[in-house]
This record gives structure tokens, sequence and C-alpha cells, in this order.
């Protein structure tokens, strides 16, 4: 599905699709999304729309896949292997969210992703299972965290918050009082409380 995304994203017609839907999809949901808005505001007839993506569900995978896509270049930006596994895990999660957290349209299909095929946290979660199975190997991670829970549980920390942020301080009037220190706030809390979750004693 991601290779068949990207090698329609070679057009730059299929871009301007993709790049109008996330929009649509982000603002009103997949039910509520309309088709012909999304070919009026990339410049195309509805009949190119559905030759590229077949269909409203097929073009919601490919905004999706196309945003996971981007979500996991920006990961692959840390770059170097070397330190210890905690202090990358560290690393790996703050520029997740930091990522997201300037994506709000991602976070937005990503909350809606159930209904779809396609699997964009994928590599997310395999980069932190990754380094939490290679901690568990020099002993700086419990034995007993399961790595794929814990990696699901992290970035669910994430996208839960930011996509759900207006609703939390509204009904956490404190919260929403330390705007727009909150979100930083927020993301050093959610990364300590993972470091400590899975830190050997």
């Amino acid at each position: 599905m991601l290779q068949s995304v990207r090698h329609k994203l070679s057009s730059s017609r299929a871009l301007r699709i993709v790049t109008a839907a996330r929009d649509e999809f982000a603002r009103h949901g997949f039910d509520g999304a309309r088709v012909d808005q999304i070919a009026r505001r990339a410049g195309v007839n509805k009949q190119l729309l559905f030759y590229y993506f077949h269909s409203k569900r097929g073009l919601f995978d490919a905004a999706l896949t196309s945003g996971g896509a981007e979500f996991e270049e920006a990961l692959a930006q840390l770059g170097s292997r070397d330190g210890r596994p905690l202090d990358r895990l560290r690393a790996t999660l703050e520029a997740q969210f930091d990522f997201l957290a300037t994506h709000a349209d991602l976070v937005t299909l990503l909350t809606q992703g159930g209904r779809s095929g396609t699997r964009p946290f994928a590599p997310a979660i395999k980069r932190l299972v990754v380094l939490l199975a290679e901690g568990q190997g020099l002993g700086q991670v419990r034995d007993d965290v399961d790595p794929h829970l814990a990696a699901a549980q992290a970035l669910v920390l994430m996208v839960a918050y930011l996509g759900l942020e207006p609703l939390i301080t509204a009904s956490a009037p404190p919260l929403g009082a330390d705007e727009p220190a909150l979100r930083e706030r927020w993301k050093e809390a959610a990364v300590r409380l993972v470091l400590q979750g899975v830190t050997a004693r």
C-alpha cells in the first residue's frame, strides 16, 4: 500500500488530491467529507480522482498512508544509533510528539484510522519496539515489559492528548491556564512516564 501511494504521489495531480483530501477528512471526518469538494480544491474532476484512488475509502487510505510516511521520514532524521537505548528512546518519543503536535490534520486522521486498512503507526511502533528490545538485551529495560504494548501505549499518550486537547483543558481548567506551555509539560510528563515505567531498577 505504501509503495503504491508513493508511486501515485510522483504525479503532481495525485499529490494535490491527497493534500486536499487530508484537509477535508481532518475537517469533516470520513462520513462528512465530500469527494466533489476534494476534487474542486485539488483542481481536478472526480473522474480523475477515482482513476487514482478508486473510491472515497481508497482516498482516505492514501491520505492516511501519506501522513504516516511523512511521520516516518521525520523520525528517520534522528539518524545516529549511538548512545544508550533509553536515551535514544527519549529522543524518539520527543521527536514523535513534536511532529504530531505540528501536524494536527494527521492527528485527526489517525484518530479516525480504525476505518482504514492501512497501518500508519506501524513504522513508529516498530522503531520504539526495537529500542525497547535492545534495552532489554542490555539490562536497561525491565524483562517483564512487552515492547509492542509499551510502544503502542506511548503513542496513545501522544495522539490521545493532541486529539483531545481542547476537551482536556476545558475539563481541567487549571491545565488550560498554563497554555501554551501545557503541550511541552505534557510531552515531558508523558516521556518521563514511559521511561520510568520501562526502566530496569
